[in-house]
């Protein structure tokens, strides 16, 4: 039985596909069938496949445009996955569709079985976990013995795990077991044992307080294989704390969005073109330029009437439920010790606004919504105009203006947790900016007198633009996430991320009067201070007109 955010997922997974074949063709969507087997996507591959089996039937800009679409999320340097749901509409298109011959299945997996024998060769320990997960894709579909072998060697691996490593090596190691094996659930029917076991181990991370202790100490036989849940997690009580935390956070019977729908954008990303000048006698080093190259993408959203006849509403796009590593390497230029130590942390799914609250969707919610706590100026900005964000509003303002706009709505409104805003700024995205190792004047609104990594100089505007003003989002079409305004989050401050939550729960202390954490950079800043990973904070009735916010909304798993 599937969790609500898995069947919401699964209920759009057609649309989801029937926009990209609208936007790319027919051709397009036969280059997905074929890209659906393997469990983890590289340019090579995808390459790879196109060039075995689509030749002359899609052109070779095709690889990258899948990539990059709403079909697939970077999940690490030039490694892609596809979405679970995706993934499994379209295998089961495929096994339909008169254009793709019967024992097509079985030539994929054959030939990812050759490139992963030809890359084991090649590196046979720097891809080793990639390669080994190829291998498990292909063999699902190479026959009954074949898949046998898998199920042995995923169980095997289970067993293996258990006892060796540090805690979060375990966790990680198992929480990876657990995610390739539902993947494959459709291929490992003949062991239900197997499957069950990965799906506990999948609560044991969202919900671990629906787990009895006979569940958590039970032990599962997969042919020779004995797999049980690591004892130290039998008796976890920081699992569950954390859990309740964010359960807290959607209110049972609440209102909920009725649709999403599909809406388009454009994704910039910035990318460095090195060339050599022919040199003069004096000599004449190389010159560095950076390409923008824009591509087009698809997301859903929700669209929040305030006043309709004045055209006032909140755009709130759905953000995907999943994990990322939070923070900044040692190596980030110009990172700051409280973005250390890098973590793991899980996130469930949510919606947030498109772009920073605006001053027209301020006015409306602070003269027409009762108070709820506090009063609101209607007008506290600095630089005036009805496509600006909002600024010089402290955090207690933000959190009025959510308690209104929820009272009014029905459902929950919210500042982002610091992790839920680093999450959905990333989109993805391991670098320091979501446009890539640098960022440019005509991307954001910063201090682009500074430059960056090398990047190039451009203005300083000295004042803020109007929202989505440079009309570039990212993957999932969130505007102006760097630079602007800084964005408030629920967060007390806290000097680093020793001991901070992994599930996307807000880091809270008993000080209400602690600082809050702010995200995002702003006009003012540099570009340093702009960065996917940069904190920064202020106390929470500090007023500026560098700091605006946007707001999250209760997570679209049950949406219909």
């Amino acid at each position: 039985m599937l969790d609500p955010q898995q069947e919401f997922e699964r209920q759009i997974a057609p649309q989801k596909v029937a926009l990209f074949e609208r936007q790319f063709g027919k051709n397009y969507r036969l280059l997905a069938y074929h890209a659906a087997l393997p469990l983890v996507l590289t340019p090579e591959l995808v390459h790879y496949l196109r060039t075995q089996f689509l030749l002359d039937r899609v052109p070779w800009e095709a690889e990258a445009d899948l990539l990059l679409s709403g079909l697939c999320s970077q999940v690490g340097y030039e490694l892609y996955a596809m979405n679970t749901a995706v993934r499994s509409y379209l295998l089961e298109q495929m096994a339909w569709d008169a254009c793709i011959p019967s024992d097509r299945m079985y030539e994929v997996a054959q030939v990812l079985m050759s490139y992963v024998m030809y890359l084991s060769r090649l590196h046979p320990k720097h891809r080793e976990r990639e390669l080994q997960v190829q291998r498990w894709a292909a063999m699902a579909y190479l026959g009954d013995e074949q898949c046998r072998q898998m199920a042995d060697e995923i169980a095997q691996q289970f067993e293996a795990s258990a006892g060796h490593g540090s805690s979060t090596a375990v966790k990680a190691e198992f929480a990876r077991l657990a995610k390739i094996t539902q993947e494959l659930e459709p291929q490992l029917q003949a062991y239900p044992e197997l499957v069950e076991f990965a799906k506990r181990v999948g609560k044991v991370f969202r919900s671990p307080e629906t787990l009895t202790t006979e569940e958590l100490q039970q032990v599962v036989r997969v042919g020779d294989h004995r797999l049980q849940l690591p004892r130290e997690w039998w008796n976890n009580p920081e699992l569950k704390v954390l859990t309740f935390r964010t359960a807290t956070l959607r209110a049972e019977g609440e209102a909920q969005p009725t649709d999403l729908q599909p809406f388009e954008f454009v994704v910039a990303t910035i990318q460095r073109n090195s060339t050599q000048r022919q040199r003069s006698r004096k000599g004449q080093p190389a010159t560095t330029d950076w390409v923008i190259q824009r591509q087009n993408h698809s997301a859903y959203h929700f669209l929040e009437p305030l006043a309709p006849n004045e055209d006032i509403f909140l755009d709130m796009v759905a953000i995907p439920g999943g994990g990322f590593l939070m923070g900044s390497p040692e190596n980030e230029p110009d990172r700051f010790s409280d973005e250390s130590p890098q973590h793991d942390v899980t996130i469930e799914p949510f919606l947030m606004a498109r772009t920073p609250i605006t001053q027209p969707q301020w006015r409306f919610v602070a003269t027409q919504m009762p108070q709820v706590n506090g009063e609101l100026t209607p007008d506290p900005s600095r630089f005036k105009g009805e496509s600006l964000p909002v600024e010089r509003v402290s955090w207690y303002d933000a959190v009025e203006f959510c308690a209104r706009l929820s009272a009014h709505t029905g459902r929950t409104y919210r500042l982002p947790s610091e992790a839920e805003w680093e999450y959905a700024c990333r989109a993805g995205t391991t670098t320091p900016f979501h446009f890539g190792e640098t960022i440019s004047s005509e991307l954001a609104n910063y201090d682009a007198t500074k430059t960056y990594n090398g990047g190039p100089k451009g203005e300083s505007r000295q004042k803020t633009t109007p929202v989505d003003h440079f009309e570039f989002a990212n993957a999932w079409g969130l505007s102006d996430m760097h630079g602007n305004v800084w964005e408030w989050c629920q967060d007390h401050w806290h000097d680093n991320y020793e001991g901070a939550p992994t599930d996307g729960s807000a880091w809270l202390s008993d000080n209400e009067d602690a600082a809050r954490v702010l995200r995002g950079g702003s006009w003012y800043y540099d570009p340093g201070d702009c960065r996917s990973a940069t904190r920064f904070n202020d106390f929470p009735r500090g007023t500026n007109f560098n700091i605006g916010f946007r707001i999250v909304c209760s997570s679209p798993r049950a949406l219909s």
